[in-house]
């Protein structure tokens, strides 16, 4: 595996905010055990151009590389959180994983 950072984008449907706080809470923590960071999150994203605008929240989080995003996707902390939480709590509409550009 390469140690080429990783970038998280989730765009996600909250059908239940209540519920969906409960992943909020224990998300940052299973990211953070498998040295993630959280970038950032928008409910409100702007639109500029093509056929398919993003509706609902947007949510960007990076890993050092790929090893880490699998540890951490695959983790028994974060597919528990996720079962309990995001998955009855929302409309996952995409989960995608960009990779950095490889040094020159």
């Amino acid at each position: 595996m390469s140690d080429q950072k990783v970038i998280c984008i989730a765009n996600v449907h909250i059908k239940d905010a209540e519920v969906f706080r409960g992943y909020e809470k224990g998300f940052f923590g299973t990211i953070k055990e498998h040295n993630g960071e959280f970038i950032t999150m928008d409910d409100s994203t702007q639109h500029l151009e093509g056929t398919s605008p993003i509706q609902g929240r947007v949510i960007l989080w990076s890993f050092s590389n790929e090893e880490d995003l699998n540890n951490w996707y695959n983790s028994e902390n974060y597919q528990k959180l996720s079962d309990t939480y995001r998955r009855p709590a929302t409309e996952l509409l995409n989960l995608t994983v960009v990779h950095s550009m490889p040094g020159r």
